[in-house]
């Protein structure tokens, strides 16, 4: 899980959105305790407080709930977690036309190029 961060980004909203990645793919399920501050501040060779600050923002958004003296926890909502894919889904295709787009093809081309993957993936 240790990650390399992006220096355009601010750490935590980068430990937050690995914990996003995490339960979008259910690598941590409805329910699933996190790992104490601590515990994952030491994995990802962090300071607490950007731990901290990352399970905050979760809280926020509602994809975490926090029980004091237990931890913090997967939301049970599958709505929200549904709804968190189709928003990070949506993100990584407006980037990749973005790129696309800046690599100089055309819509017709960025077709041609999804169905041929598509195509592949399914073989």
């Amino acid at each position: 899980m240790i990650e390399k961060f992006d220096e355009k980004l601010p750490i935590y909203m980068q430990v937050a959105n690995i914990i996003k990645k995490q339960i979008i793919s259910s690598e941590l399920k409805r329910g699933d305790k996190l790992p104490s501050v601590r515990e994952l501040s030491s994995i990802l060779k962090v300071n607490p407080n950007t731990v901290q600050r990352a399970y905050g923002e979760l809280d926020k958004e509602g994809l975490t709930f926090t029980q004091r003296g237990t931890g913090s926890f997967v939301t049970e909502d599958e709505n929200k977690i549904n709804s968190l894919r189709k928003e990070m889904a949506n993100e990584v295709i407006e980037f990749f036309f973005k790129e696309m787009k800046e690599l100089g093809f055309k819509l017709e081309d960025i077709k041609c190029i999804v169905s041929e993957k598509i195509q592949g993936e399914e073989k």
